[in-house]
């Protein structure tokens, strides 16, 4: 009998330690309560103990959760219509509130997120046109609109937005091709100014270009002048010194060249005094022969 009755009563301890004590990990936060009221908000990681019956632990994963919000048309500072896919990464920081606010279920969190999401989205998007949205100030856009949750997220509902982005954006069909006709008209107005910048710099250069060789064959055409000048005086200090060195015979070379120079083609016909000086060496030469 003794034996059973000291069963019995390992047994009973061993299911009170089993409903007093318990263990909160490193990715979870938990809160106490007791018959329904928050008694500890924020329980640290660890081996804890409660009063069974009395005292009930409601644990929450603590790392981050991914929210996927669903596609919605907003209007931008234009009028234009987008259709947006957006999602979120939170994390709880606050378990008491995030307990107190969502009863403890993380489809109330997501939900009551996403309506945030939403709002903000809208207020975002609506102070900025096209362009802005899809490419200008998007990482801005998302960059304002986490700081603006973030500074009622936490208080509200206990948790902290780490993270928004927008996946995907897409034009209604009624107005895809004008805004494609409109980016298409830009993109040719700018490749235009580009070119128009590139005959501009053409026009300059090939100017320059064109400067530098009027000025390279001004020069040229100077030094050769000068070299020729320099080449003529040095051939005329040469005749001379040769004629005054024999006069005579300087006379009869530039004879018998103006006679190679005059009679190089046979058929050209001279009409010339015979008794002329022009033929004296030639009949010096006739008077030797005889």
């Amino acid at each position: 009998m003794k034996n059973i009755v000291l069963l019995g009563v390992v047994l009973l301890g061993i299911l009170v330690a089993s409903n007093s004590l318990f263990v909160v990990k490193e990715t979870e936060r938990a809160v106490m309560l007791q018959f329904g009221e928050i008694v500890n908000n924020d329980i640290a990681p660890g081996l804890h103990f409660k009063l069974p019956i009395v005292n009930t632990v409601r644990k929450f994963d603590a790392r981050i959760i991914t929210e996927d919000s669903p596609r919605r048309t907003y209007l931008t500072l234009e009028q234009k219509a987008l259709e947006v896919d957006s999602y979120a990464k939170w994390r709880i920081i606050d378990v008491g509130q995030f307990y107190v606010s969502t009863q403890g279920l993380v489809a109330n969190a997501g939900r009551l997120l996403a309506e945030r999401i939403n709002d903000g989205l809208r207020d975002q998007i609506g102070s900025r046109n096209l362009q802005e949205v899809v490419a200008g100030e998007r990482d801005q856009l998302m960059i304002d609109l986490t700081a603006e949750l973030n500074q009622t997220t936490a208080v509200d509902i206990g948790i902290e937005v780490i993270d928004v982005r927008v996946k995907r954006i897409d034009l209604p069909d009624d107005v895809r091709s004008s805004v494609y006709e409109r980016m298409s008209t830009e993109r040719n107005r700018e490749a235009q100014e580009l070119r128009s910048r590139g005959d501009e710099l053409a026009i300059g250069i090939r100017a320059d270009a064109d400067r530098q060789a009027t000025i390279f064959l001004a020069e040229a055409y100077r030094e050769a002048e000068e070299t020729r000048g320099e080449g003529d005086a040095t051939a005329t200090g040469i005749y001379a010194e040769a004629y005054t060195k024999n006069p005579e015979f300087y006379a009869f070379s530039r004879s018998i060249n103006s006679y190679k120079e005059a009679f190089r083609n046979k058929g050209d016909v001279l009409l010339l005094d015979p008794g002329s000086d022009y033929f004296r060496y030639l009949k010096q030469g006739v008077s030797s022969g005889e």
